[in-house]
């Protein structure tokens, strides 16, 4: 009788508007939070205490066949709306034979994209069983092995009370959202100073306009003896730099 107590009073507080979301959302940033930069985060990189609230509604999934998760953990909540311990269970058995199609696609979604789904959940009416709604977060996580065999997830159910158990679901609504590959977080190689390729000095036969000013020619006068000013040496065409060389070109039209 006060089992039966403490689970009533357990799913009538997550009546309160917006419990479910804030469980769901709160696993999620968990989740995201594990990626550091990759597609999916590891099974071992799990540590309950950064749960915190979440505990007690959350579970792992192992992948046992096309479609088919086997619970390895279970929180508290889902026991209580089995009226048992789900541990080594699959998830469908939280399900109508109705609904149990649906979830095993979701799950099987999951694991091959992979992929984050969240599914809208009503609980089977009948006598002693009071309306219930839930919600069912499932994430991705590899294994030892490094394959995506494994689930993050979370059911929060919301209702007035748990009543008769087992409480069984409905699939309402299922939402299926490939996972976005995370950006790569290596650094960004060092800028390459010109200098390294021979851009860093101007050449003399480079110092001319592209467009040259024509400008009015000037009167005619007497040429003043000038005196001859030494050229440099002609540096080898072979001695230069392929830019150099380049710039020796002209364009002819």
């Amino acid at each position: 009788m006060d089992r039966d107590f403490d689970t009533v009073e357990k799913v009538a507080r997550l009546g309160q508007a917006g419990v479910g979301r804030r469980i769901v959302a709160q696993m999620r940033a968990y989740w995201e939070g594990l990626r550091a930069g990759r597609d999916v985060p590891a099974r071992a990189d799990i540590d309950p205490r950064g749960l915190e609230n979440a505990l007690e509604y959350a579970f792992i999934l192992e992948r046992v066949a096309p479609g088919m998760g086997r619970f390895r953990l279970a929180g508290m909540h889902l026991n209580d709306l089995m009226g048992m311990e789900i541990r080594g269970m699959p998830l469908t058995a939280m399900f109508t034979p109705e609904g149990r199609k649906r979830v095993a696609d979701a799950t099987e979604a999951v694991f091959q994209g992979p992929a984050i789904a969240e599914l809208v959940l009503t609980a089977e009416a009948g006598i002693g069983k009071p309306p219930m709604t839930a919600r069912l977060l499932l994430l991705p996580m590899t294994s030892d092995m490094g394959d995506v065999t494994r689930i993050l997830g979370c059911l929060v159910g919301e209702g007035q009370g748990i009543g008769r158990t087992p409480r069984r679901f409905l699939v309402d609504a299922a939402h299926v959202q490939p996972i976005t590959p995370c950006a790569s977080t290596a650094p960004l190689p060092a800028p390459v100073r010109p200098e390294a390729f021979g851009l860093g000095k101007r050449l003399p036969h480079l110092n001319t306009p592209k467009t040259p000013t024509l400008a009015p020619a000037p009167a005619a006068r007497t040429p003043a003896a000038q005196t001859p000013v030494a050229q440099p040496p002609r540096q080898p065409v072979s001695a230069m730099t392929p830019e150099e060389r380049r710039a020796m070109f002209r364009v002819v039209k």
